[in-house]
């Protein structure tokens, strides 16, 4: 099956009179895995233990713990600290801010261009906080 593109979905739900078939048409383009899964993906390559994760990314080890079980919804930001900690590339977070139903990083946007910046140049989470205060804008955590 030929992968459609958000916008073709789009058009297709907009033309579409009846939803269930549209839904049943299109299930197995929507993504069923959790945050929690997919965090747990990303922490499975790593050679950090969560302690030492729950440190370089600003967190508490419960909240980390709590985020990791799918008990808790990690924001976009704490969402980003933890996939860039855990050394994940640009195209594995921008699956993970869809997965959980945040904006994509967007390269017109000055903070989102730093935070891709530093995620596509392997920068440390704390140089790219830096360089975001730097430019006046909000750092991660």
């Amino acid at each position: 099956m030929k992968e459609s593109s958000t916008q073709d979905l789009s058009r297709e739900l907009m033309s579409e009179s009846n939803l269930d078939a549209y839904l049943s048409r299109n299930q197995p383009v929507f993504s069923d895995e959790d945050v929690a899964n997919l965090l747990n993906r990303l922490y499975q390559r790593t050679d950090l233990s969560k302690a030492a994760l729950a440190r370089q990314a600003g967190m508490s080890e419960v909240y980390l713990h709590q985020v990791f079980s799918g008990r808790r919804k990690p924001s976009r930001d704490r969402l980003l600290c933890l996939c860039i900690c855990m050394g994940a590339s640009l195209e594995e977070i921008q699956q993970a801010l869809k997965h959980a139903i945040y904006a994509p990083l967007y390269p017109k946007h000055k903070r989102d261009a730093i935070i891709s910046y530093g995620i596509l140049h392997g920068t440390a989470l704390e140089k790219i906080n830096e360089k975001l205060a730097q430019e006046q804008e909000q750092a991660l955590f």
